[in-house]
């Protein structure tokens, strides 16, 4: 005899004439939720749907100067393998989470299953988590203008900084119609940049160590100390480099937000995050000591009137034509990263609304034909390209927006792990396969401990004496993204947001949703929103 309220044994039987569940909408069901959508995703997909939006090749390019002016060839060398070892930490940390709760929530459900009593913890960190990704997207974007500008300038042509907004603001646009197109679509394009990423290393490597003039020492590529801040201090010199690092290996955790459209999620999720750190650290270190070996001259790049300087690196090492051709290979795999970002946005404003933790419940848990969240993707857009204009203003926006990416990353990345340090049993007995056993507590503390340094670095000024034109204004963006989640809570979110709103509801018509998005998902929702 089935019981027909146990979703496990839904997997075998099915009820009430419905197909029976998967394995992976089963525990979705004990989660609380019905699968809402169509798990579509490939396993080569989900995993490599975080390797992507790391953009191993594209984040440390964008950002290679913040290290290069700050500690140098050592700095870049040594800080990369510092932030990948405990990035490293981090991802084992949040893979463990992600075990036990595989749901499209990511952070934010982990947060709030861990803490439900503080329910505006979980308030906060899925909507500084939500603005984190549409940040990050928006940098990478932007990102992908300026490549495309420094292509152009190599080539001979002058461009504005109304024309690069505008480039920006058409991949912002871009990005949306290719998000709207389903996770089908963002699964192939995933697998795509991470072959592109493997093999454009390769053809960057080559190029760079086969056409460069001059081949640094070892002692230069490994040691060469140099400082461009101002500060004096050698060592927090060298930290405030650091973020070239981290910002370039932040997005591991886009394969927690398509898990609800994965098969065996509980394995491949997590795996998705870990992997991808573990390969990015990897790849990026060939790529890294390919730069600093062929790196022609530090001042060639301070002063360079090209839009990025890693492009002035190019063409010192390889010239013109070559240079244009690195150029471009950093370009596609950048905004194919950056397309991700706003895939996991768009998720957690759906995830956000489905527990009236975000307003407009109706607006951004709609979906269309694709199955998709289109309000979330379409609200990252026009968000990007407001965030876009400000370049037209000041190039050090740009930094501004790098920063406070990486900042807000880093703070919803804390958030969960915080939970774990202070409350090792915050799981409640839930672990899923990916198990980090014994080393679990040590490894969570070591996570936080380099989550509050750099956060706390990342917002000190880059330059002294400081200056209206050297001013790290990511903490003021970051002071901003808070001062309006906590006037979203004053005002609204305390009134409403009573925690986890489950769609799920045992012995519902609900039972054995197949992820297609169908009305019984929705009755259950407002069934439980009125028992409570």
């Amino acid at each position: 005899m089935v019981d027909y309220s146990d979703p496990i044994q839904l997997v075998e039987h099915g009820a009430h004439g419905v197909p029976p569940v998967s394995a992976d909408d089963a525990r979705l069901n004990e989660l609380g939720y019905v699968s809402e959508f169509k798990r579509e995703m490939s396993a080569a997909g989900i995993v490599t749907i975080s390797f992507t939006a790391i953009g191993i090749l594209t984040g440390m390019s964008s950002a290679f100067q913040s290290g290069l002016f700050a500690g140098g060839p050592l700095g870049l060398f040594w800080g990369w393998n510092v932030c990948s070892f405990f990035m490293f930490l981090i991802a084992l940390s949040m893979a463990e989470i992600c075990s036990a709760f595989p749901t499209a929530g990511g952070l934010y459900y982990w947060t709030c299953r861990m803490r439900p009593d503080a329910k505006w913890l979980g308030f906060y960190t899925g909507n500084i988590y939500a603005w984190a990704m549409v940040f990050t997207g928006t940098s990478g974007l932007l990102s992908s203008a300026l490549y495309l500008a420094s292509a152009l300038e190599v080539a001979g042509y002058t461009l504005t900084r109304v024309e690069i907004a505008a480039m920006a603001w058409g991949f912002c646009i871009l990005a949306g119609l290719v998000n709207s197109g389903g996770s089908k679509l963002v699964g192939r394009i995933a697998a795509f940049a991470s072959w592109w990423t493997l093999g454009g290393t390769v053809v960057l490597v080559v190029t760079l160590l086969v056409k460069a003039p001059h081949k640094n020492e070892a002692h230069f590529v490994f040691f060469d100390y140099e400082d461009y801040t101002g500060w004096g201090n050698r060592g927090f010199v060298v930290i405030l480099g650091f973020l070239q690092a981290v910002y370039a290996l932040e997005g591991a955790e886009t394969s927690a937000q398509v898990a609800e459209e994965a098969k065996n999620a509980e394995w491949l999720a997590p795996l998705g995050i870990a992997s991808s750190i573990a390969g990015s650290w990897l790849v990026g270190l060939v790529y890294l000591i390919a730069l600093l070996f062929s790196l022609q001259s530090i001042t060639s790049i301070v002063n360079t009137s090209y839009s990025l300087p890693i492009a002035q690196l190019f063409y010192d090492a390889a010239g013109k034509h070559l240079s244009i051709l690195c150029i471009v290979v950093i370009l596609v795999a950048q905004a194919s990263a950056a397309m991700t970002a706003w895939t996991a946005s768009s998720r957690l404003f759906f995830a956000l609304a489905r527990d009236r933790a975000f307003p407009f419940k109706g607006v951004f848990m709609a979906k269309n034909r694709y199955d998709v969240p289109y309000a979330g993707i379409w609200l990252s857009v026009f968000i990007g390209c407001v965030i876009c204009a400000c370049y037209i203003g000041s190039t050090v926006a740009f930094g501004a927006i790098l920063s406070s990416a990486a900042i807000s990353v880093l703070l919803a990345y804390g958030m969960p792990i915080l939970c774990r340090t202070l409350w090792p049993n915050s799981l409640d007995g839930q672990h899923g396969p990916f198990r980090l056993g014994r080393f679990s507590w040590a490894i969570n503390v070591l996570s936080l401990i380099f989550i509050v340094v750099m956060s706390v670095f990342f917002v000190l000024p880059t330059s002294m004496p400081v200056t209206a034109l050297n001013m790290n204004y990511a903490v003021v963006a970051i002071g901003g993204l808070i001062l309006l989640v906590s006037l979203q809570w004053l005002v609204w979110g305390r009134k409403v947001y009573h925690g986890i709103v489950h769609t799920y509801v045992p012995g519902s018509e609900s039972e054995g949703s197949t992820g297609s998005g169908s009305k019984p998902g929705t009755v259950a929702a407002d069934t439980d929103e009125k028992n409570s």
